[in-house]
């Protein structure tokens, strides 16, 4: 969205006045294909019209009464609530053409123009005047002191304007994209089809460009807020791909291909490409565990229902919500494939009788009343962890469904175990739970996860692979170890990152947060200000200094006094008893629960990603370790190599050729603009043929430049140096005609530039008009360029 503000400055004279001449000059888009929209007024509202902005589009556009549309409340009118500023809007809306489908035409009802809903005009900005204020729901509304303006002008639709496009998917910043996507599953868009298999590679281009630039704002996906939006439309995209029939994980190189498109204008993407690509993988993979099984369920139903229904059940439509992660707005839109609708309703149903019979909420709450009660009652779970990545022990409880059962089967669903002790690591301190498998004669269970919901007990969920698990049975816990490790080098880097910043940027660079999974960290600290490149370079170095040392982690339980006197840190907000855990490895000393590497050589390679700021004073760094952190390296290593191949430069060489290229470029662009004018003006050498029409000078000239802003330079040129006059241009480029006429400003009371261009423009295919002194037209009949030139001078003889 691009747009402009006044607060208590400037207000419609001047907001309508910018953009106009943005539209019709420094775009050069043509007037003859612009209409205006105004608040009409609204009775039953106590609004009148606003008969000021109609008469400022007429004055300052020179539009017409018939081009310029009055509106209502709905389309034309803004208010921010139900009290506060409000005020009337004004649109600018672009006529695509009269050969695009009308709904009304085709039902035997005229074309409303700009205000029906059709696609043959498309609104591409809006100016609100912000002038009232309502106090009070209802009441009158009441002149603001400072009237303001808050302008929104479409970004993509005008990029599809401008490259002459109908559909912002075909713009240079989206197209690439579905190229993208074309490539992945050997399909091919086709601009007509809404229908097939081309909307799912407009969408898959879409969300993967959302999912981006979400991700670079620090949104991950999750159940709750915008964490699960970003959620559904990965989820969706990843479907689409599926109906295009793309078999492995795809989502994140479409993603890829949005951080090269846009990374120049928004450098954040490249800071984070890494971490983009790594959320996004591992969102799809996930996923597609369970899409598989939930489309054979869906396609079951549908067998199951016949031809006869219409409807799908409230509760399939949770089962694939609850047990297959099926967001609720996709399976409407399979079903609606299938000529289905959902049963909503019985949705919501099922949904509140999960949360009226589960008090047990997935073991994420620290204070749910049914978890504190099973705590109550159970022994606490003893961790066995820090020594062992395998167990043997007891199930003391199962949940299933939200209900504390007697048995867990594959038909289950997400379930949670209770044992006696467990290897497992429940989530907890930033450190993600360990994932793993437990065993039984006959039965397997995958973990998924492992969490403590309330004192000390540790849940760990997953579901039922194979058998039925019974409370009582004993059962042997194993630990993913390749998973646990990983999370033990992140976590053991966190320390030594804490260490390195409080060493780079001083001691008030304080954990404020972290993350600490198997692929990746994330680490938040306070800090006023972005680190620079010198600084970023420093934490990494001493980390890795660090690493290479290859020193002891040591851990120790002692009184919090003890450990405090030794130096240790303690975590924010984090609750300690009197004995403490104490982890130390090089300068590092803090309290900690977590598990760690054995020595600091096991990280192997820290590696920062990205740093970013998530809120006032506080900062993000984004790293890699081990295996993660070698990838990246290798990858940057062969996108360097590439780069090099491609620029015919050695590694070190790349920077300074890339350089030296983008500085000839700009050198060549100011060449070609030069040449460009003056190849608009004929060389710079031909002398100026003047015709002296009813005592007015007429300049008339056909260039061999059809680009309209050097047109209009060449214009401004000719008209000054003509002094008093007439000066109308025409060039041709890619087969559309561009036209400016420019009238001095003491003919006119006599001329109107726009009437005239108007004329010309019906010439050449096209449509035109403009303001009094300067107006611009285009059209798609180069043949007749000509003759439209020589009509120039009857229009100025009989004005």
């Amino acid at each position: 969205m691009l747009g402009n503000f006044s607060f208590g400055d400037y207000f419609k004279r001047d907001a309508i006045r910018f953009a106009w001449e943005l539209l019709t000059v420094d775009y050069g888009i043509p007037e003859g294909r612009l209409v205006a929209t105004g608040f009409g007024g609204d009775q039953a509202a106590g609004v009148g019209a606003d008969d000021e902005a109609r008469a400022l589009w007429r004055e300052i556009a020179g539009l017409p009464d018939e081009r310029i549309l009055g509106l209502g409340l709905h389309d034309n009118f803004w208010a921010m609530g139900e009290t506060g500023p409000c005020g009337p809007c004004s649109e600018v809306h672009y006529h695509v053409g009269d050969d695009v489908a009308c709904p009304e035409e085709a039902a035997g009802r005229p074309c409303q123009g700009a205000a029906c809903d059709c696609d043959r005009w498309v609104e591409i900005w809006n100016l609100v005047f912000m002038q009232f204020e309502r106090k009070a729901p209802g009441a009158l509304l009441e002149p603001l002191p400072a009237p303001s303006i808050d302008t929104g002008a479409g970004l993509e639709r005008l990029g599809a304007v401008l490259q002459g496009h109908r559909s912002t998917y075909d713009t240079d910043v989206v197209r690439p994209l579905i190229a993208a996507a074309e490539t992945l599953s050997g399909r091919k868009l086709v601009s007509s089809d809404y229908e097939g298999e081309s909307v799912s590679l407009r969408a898959i281009a879409d969300h993967a460009r959302a999912a981006a630039f979400l991700i670079t704002d620090g949104v991950f996906p999750e159940k709750t807020g915008r964490e699960y939006v970003l959620r559904r439309i990965m989820r969706r995209a990843i479907y689409h791909g599926w109906l295009l029939g793309i078999t492995r994980p795809f989502l994140h190189e479409v993603a890829a291909e949005a951080v090269r498109l846009m990374g120049e204008d928004y450098p954040a993407l490249l800071e984070r490409r890494a971490v983009i690509e790594q959320v996004i993988l591992g969102e799809e993979t996930r996923f597609r565990e369970t899409l598989d099984r939930g489309m054979t369920l869906l396609d079951e139903e549908f067998r199951t229902l016949g031809k006869g229904a219409h409807v799908l059940p409230g509760e399939v439509a949770f089962r694939l919500y609850d047990t297959y992660g099926m967001p609720l707005d996709l399976t409407a839109m399979i079903a609606e494939r299938r000529g289905y609708s959902i049963d909503e309703g019985g949705f919501q149903v099922e949904m509140a009788k999960q949360r009226a019979r589960s008090v047990f909420d997935g073991g994420r709450a620290e204070d749910g009343a049914a978890w504190q009660a099973l705590a109550e009652r159970l022994p606490a779970t003893a961790f066995t962890g820090y020594a062992a990545t395998t167990g043997e022990s007891e199930v003391v409880a199962l949940v299933a469904g939200g209900q504390e059962v007697d048995e867990v089967g594959p038909f289950s669903g997400e379930v949670g175990v209770l044992v006696r002790e467990t290897p497992f690591y429940a989530e907890q301190g930033g450190q993600v739970g360990d994932a793993g498998t437990i065993e039984a004669a006959g039965v397997r269970l995958r973990v998924d996860d492992c969490r403590k919901p309330a004192g000390d007990l540790h849940v760990h969920h997953g579901e039922v692979v194979e058998g039925e698990l019974r409370r009582g049975d004993r059962v042997r816990l194993l630990v993913d170890e390749a998973r646990r490790d990983a999370v033990r080098r992140n976590h053991s880097a966190t320390h030594l990152l804490h260490f390195a910043l409080r060493r780079v940027l001083g001691e008030h660079a304080a954990q404020k947060g972290s993350l600490v999974a198997p692929d990746r960290l994330r680490f938040d600290f306070s800090h006023a200000r972005a680190l620079t490149e010198a600084e970023k370079a420093e934490v990494e170095r001493l980390v890795n200094e660090r690493v290479l040392a290859n020193a002891e982690v040591a851990t120790a339980v002692l009184p919090i006094a003890e450990a405090k006197s030794r130096g240790a840190i303690a975590f924010f907000g984090d609750k300690y008893g009197a004995d403490v855990r104490m982890v130390q490895m090089a300068e590092s000393k803090e309290l900690c629960g977590g598990t760690h590497a054995r020595r600091t050589g096991d990280i192997g390679l820290f590696k920062i990603l990205a740093e970013s700021g998530i809120a006032q004073g506080v900062r993000r760094i984004e790293a890699l370790t081990g295996e993660g952190a070698l990838a990246h390296v290798a990858r940057l290593e062969a996108e360097l190599d590439q780069a090099g191949r491609l620029l015919r430069a050695g590694p070190f060489e790349v920077a300074a050729r890339v350089e030296r290229l983008q500085r000839d470029l700009r050198d060549r662009e100011k060449e070609i603009e030069a040449l460009t004018r003056k190849l608009a003006g004929g060389g710079g050498e031909a002398a100026e043929t003047v015709r002296e029409i009813a005592g007015v000078k007429v300049l008339v000239r056909r260039s061999e430049v059809g680009d309209a802003k050097a047109l209009r330079e060449l214009g401004d040129h000719l008209r000054d140096k003509l002094g008093s006059g007439v000066v109308v241009l025409g060039g041709v480029a890619e087969g559309k005609v561009s036209l400016v006429v420019m009238v001095t400003k003491d003919l006119v009371g006599r001329l109107h530039a726009g009437r005239i261009i108007g004329e010309l423009a019906r010439e050449v295919g096209g449509k035109g008009g403009g303001r009094p002194d300067m107006a611009q037209a285009g059209g798609s009949q180069p043949e007749n360029l000509d003759q439209a030139l020589e009509k120039v001078f009857s229009l100025v003889a009989a004005p």
